[in-house]
């Protein structure tokens, strides 16, 4: 039976948080280097660059220059609290630095092409829907050349939530009893699809950005299933699809 597939883009089908990880690293160390003789640790500094970062999402979305801003924002918390002196030579390299997450190469995660082969060989619609920025996300697209599985089905949204997901829905061609939701968050995957009444597939990642993760208050109306590989998915939708009926 036909089946109509969203897959989430980044953290789902290639790396994304990696990246944000490495250059927050990077900002870690200079952070420290400016503002540890002042008796600031690196837990701090994480700890408010996280704070500050998500506390923007809801309002921006997932604005680009949200991430750069989130290390100004901390750079100047810090100078005020120590009373170090701002320096616009390190507020530019900061904005550098936070901008730079954009330029990394898309790495896919493992079997991606295999999945997306196994389920449009079998008949299956698919659809890409994602957070970001339009020009952003189609560069990470074409790179690894997903059109050739998704077409015109490609849905980017600053904002991704329960209210984005809905407006897709209800504005295409979906049958909900039909249609599967696939992604890394719970919050912007899986609590939209749910309450939209699709299935939805949670792909765990190793260690999934604090945004992400809430708890779960929908109850499912079809399938709901945690995957930790992408090559799963094929399997678990054929045999929920075909499972025997009661």
């Amino acid at each position: 039976m036909k089946q109509t597939i969203l897959f989430d883009l980044d953290d789902t089908l290639i790396h994304c948080n990696k990246y944000f990880y490495q250059v927050i690293d990077q900002f870690v160390e200079s952070m420290l280097s400016w503002f540890g003789p002042y008796g600031v640790t690196t837990e701090a500094i994480r700890d408010k660059q996280t704070e500050i970062d998500i506390a923007g999402i809801d309002i921006l979305g997932f604005k680009s220059d949200h991430f750069p801003q989130s290390f100004l924002e901390t750079y100047r918390h810090f100078a005020d609290l120590t009373g170090r002196r701002l320096d616009t030579s390190e507020e530019n390299w900061l904005w550098k630095l936070g901008r730079s997450v954009y330029d990394l190469e898309a790495e896919p995660y493992p079997n991606m092409q295999e999945t997306l082969d196994a389920l449009a060989s079998t008949g299956h619609e698919l659809h890409l829907y994602t957070g970001g920025e339009l020009l952003i996300q189609n560069r990470k697209i074409e790179r690894l050349q997903l059109q050739r599985y998704f077409d015109k089905r490609i849905y980017v949204r600053r904002h991704k939530n329960v209210e984005a997901l809905e407006e897709i829905i209800s504005g295409g061609p979906f049958d909900r009893d039909h249609t599967w939701m696939i992604g890394n968050s719970i919050r912007t995957d899986v609590v939209p699809a749910l309450t939209a009444g699709l299935h939805a597939i949670h792909m765990k990642t190793e260690s999934e950005w604090l945004y992400n993760v809430i708890e779960i208050q929908v109850q499912p109306r079809g399938a709901f299933f945690t995957l930790n590989q992408l090559i799963e998915v094929p399997d678990t939708i054929y045999g929920y699809v075909n499972r025997p009926m009661e």
